[in-house]
């Protein structure tokens, strides 16, 4: 299970990264060569920086409580999510960017620059002191700055220790000289690597020979530096302290040894600078097994093993989608048929679908899993809460915009199954039309002709008003929307339409037989108009219709309030026997005339 979906701090890292996920899906593949690596590259760089503000969001926050339990949860955190940082970086230079021999070495400088702070504290301290070649960490700073390749800042403190101590400006001039000539691999192609190795090979013979001449002999800081430069091991190894990590040591080792190491050269170094610095003495940590795996470019073993150490499937799913991208993982399908990006997106996906807000991220990263996509996504949305109309109506977008027609109509019922439970019919029958389900459709219809009945009203007016075709659903919705129109023509005095619509209701059996009574009922208002409101032959119809009713209720049972209803029929018929003679004296006059 995903338990880091329910951290509030996280929420950035999943919000801001599926933007940069869904830019990655529908990225110009048709760039070739370099412009497409350069894009994926941004790609990769975009997701780093994500990585980094929500560190720094965290970082801030465990500065700011001032819960111990909390400041821990914040500082393993932030930890978590350096090492995810650090881990997702080196890819990038290795499999995304694929650095080549020569500008290699200057990435993974820039990588080590990047993620190995600690020093930092220290030479703000010794740079901030009055005088600082006389600070006890003086030496320790120097020492930092050539091991980070950072010669231009160590020979800025030097000069400071030489202006402050005389008699070591010869030694101090030299050792200048030396780091300032020091060859640098190019990031552009100014130099080849033949060139770059000749020049480093006069550099390093220079080196040799002063140290030889014992020029430094004197200064025991400087003549470490001096064998440090050369790529003296155990010199560069008695700054372990320094270093505080094995893959520090590789890249100093690296550059002091071997600028020009190419990729595929890369496992050999790692490997044994792992076991220099680790020296026996401790076993490797999860983080330096999964290190080692992308130096040994193992791509699926850096993935399998960050699934093991992690606590969320955001980041394997997003690197592995990346690296996908990338084309380098084409070869590596899954035994059940789905190849690794899709297996890790519906991990992280399904993860989402279990939070209360970000299950809509979720639906994206479905979206993009050509295989089982679909199938997660009609389980998943089938299980989320409909707690509100509005939330009910998101899902019910989503379902419409991918054709998902049962679980269109499965949220309809259940939303009108809840609003028909609190008694809200016109919510009820809206959903109920919605989900084109004549049935319910046709027990709310029966609830309001009740309602009606019982009060003498009808409630929703709008929405009975405005059916329109969706009258069609069901006879009785049809009735309903029928009968608010008898009602309204009757509201607006046109008595003759009313008196049609009516007769029509009864004559074409849309009206259900329990309603013809509350029909006749309403006709005698228009039986007892000035005006002759229905014909004879309407009339005769009516007459009909009510003979047909008293006939099937005494052959059932007996009313249940037999003198309300014998009043009602005896009403009835008097009304409209008074209609019929009024009606053929008018039309017998009209004949005459």
């Amino acid at each position: 299970k995903d338990q880091d979906i329910y951290i509030q701090t996280l929420r950035k890292l999943f919000n801001e990264s599926h933007g940069i996920f869904i830019g990655l899906q529908r990225s110009d593949e048709e760039l070739a060569g370099k412009s497409r690596r350069a894009q994926l590259v941004q790609v990769s760089k975009n997701y780093r920086s994500v990585i980094r503000a929500c560190m720094e969001d965290m970082h801030q926050a465990a500065i700011s409580t001032r819960d111990p339990a909390l400041q821990s949860q914040y500082s393993t955190q932030v930890s978590i999510l350096s090492a995810m940082e650090l881990i997702w970086n080196l890819c990038e230079i290795l499999f995304v960017e694929a650095a080549a021999a020569g500008p290699l070495l200057l990435r993974l400088l820039d990588w080590v620059r990047l993620h190995i702070c600690d020093v930092d504290n220290m030479v703000r301290e010794v740079l901030s002191s009055e005088n600082p070649s006389k600070h006890e960490l003086f030496w320790n700073v120097v020492d930092v700055f050539v091991l980070q390749g950072r010669m231009d800042e160590a020979r800025h403190l030097l000069s400071k220790e030489a202006s402050a101590n005389p008699t070591s400006v010869n030694m101090y001039k030299i050792l200048d000289d030396l780091m300032k000539k020091m060859p640098m691999p190019s990031l552009g192609n100014t130099q080849t690597l033949t060139e770059m190795e000749l020049k480093w090979q006069h550099w390093h013979e220079e080196c040799q020979r002063y140290l030889q001449d014992g020029t430094f002999a004197s200064n025991s800081h400087m003549e470490s530096i001096c064998k440090i430069l050369l790529g003296d091991e155990d010199a560069i190894l008695e700054k372990k302290e320094l270093m505080t990590t094995w893959y520090h040591f590789l890249v100093t080792r690296l550059l002091y040894s071997c600028p020009t190491v190419k990729p595929m050269e890369l496992r050999f170094y790692a490997q044994s600078s792992m076991d220099l610095f680790l020296g026996g003495e401790s076993s490797p940590e999860p983080l330096d097994t999964i290190l080692m795996a992308a130096f040994e470019f193992e791509m699926h073993q850096v993935i399998k093993e960050c699934s093991i150490a992690l606590s969320n499937w955001w980041f394997v799913a997003h690197l592995t989608d990346l690296l996908d991208h990338c084309k380098l993982l084409q070869s590596h399908n899954l035994y059940f048929g789905s190849n690794m990006r899709e297996f890790l997106l519906l991990e992280y996906a399904s993860g989402l679908f279990s939070h209360h807000s970000l299950w809509q991220l979720g639906v994206d990263y479905f979206d993009h899993c050509p295989e089982y996509g679909r199938v997660y996504l009609e389980l998943h949305i089938e299980r989320i809460p409909l707690n509100t109309e509005q939330k009910a109506l998101k899902v019910l977008r989503i379902c419409e915009q991918r054709q998902m027609h049962e679980q269109v109509r499965s949220i309809c019922k259940i939303m009108a199954m809840k609003a028909l439970r609190n008694n809200r019919l016109g919510s009820a029958l809206s959903w109920s039309i919605r989900a084109k389900d004549a049935a319910f459709a046709t027990l709310i219809s029966d609830r309001f002709l009740k309602d009606y009945c019982e009060r003498g009203c009808f409630s929703d007016l709008d929405l009975i008003d405005n059916l329109g075709p969706s009258m069609l659903l069901s006879d009785r919705l049809t009735f309903l929307g029928k009968y608010r129109e008898f009602h309204r023509l009757y509201g607006e005095k046109r008595f003759s339409e009313a008196a049609r619509l009516l007769l029509m209701l009864m004559t074409a059996h849309i009206a259900p037989c329990s309603f013809w009574m509350t029909l006749l009922t309403d006709a005698l208002p228009l039986l007892e108009q000035k005006e002759v409101v229905f014909s004879a032959e309407q009339t005769y119809e009516l007459m009909r219709c009510l003979e047909d009713l008293t006939a099937q209720k005494s052959n059932k049972q007996k009313f249940q309030d037999e003198d309300v209803e014998t009043t009602k029929v005896e009403m009835l018929r008097l009304a409209l026997a008074r209609n019929l003679a009024r009606v053929i004296v008018k039309e017998g006059t009209l004949e005459g005339s």
